[in-house]
């Protein structure tokens, strides 16, 4: 019995372990990498906020501005946690 094979209806952008089985891994980033990474979040669920704010959506506003906050403090552990080599 022949069985074809379909395409998934959606295909992801960017590899994502997750949304296919056998899609590349995700490599492990730095402590520098994730600290920037973690602190660029909080900048996108802060402006998200604003946004949100601006188009008179409160709920939405509280939400994002208050997950900001989280983003910073991990990015705050991560680097007590990791103590960062000077940059040359």
């Amino acid at each position: 019995m022949f069985i074809a094979i379909a395409r998934p209806a959606v295909e992801p952008r960017d590899p994502d372990a997750v949304a296919v089985p056998g899609s590349p891994a995700i490599p492990v980033l730095s402590p520098r990498a994730l600290h920037a990474r973690l602190l660029d979040n909080a900048a996108q669920r802060r402006r998200r906020g604003l946004e949100r704010l601006a188009c008179g959506r409160r709920d939405d506003a509280d939400y994002w501005l208050g997950a900001a906050p989280v983003a910073v403090r991990r990015a705050c552990s991560l680097r007590e946690e990791r103590s960062f080599a000077p940059l040359p």
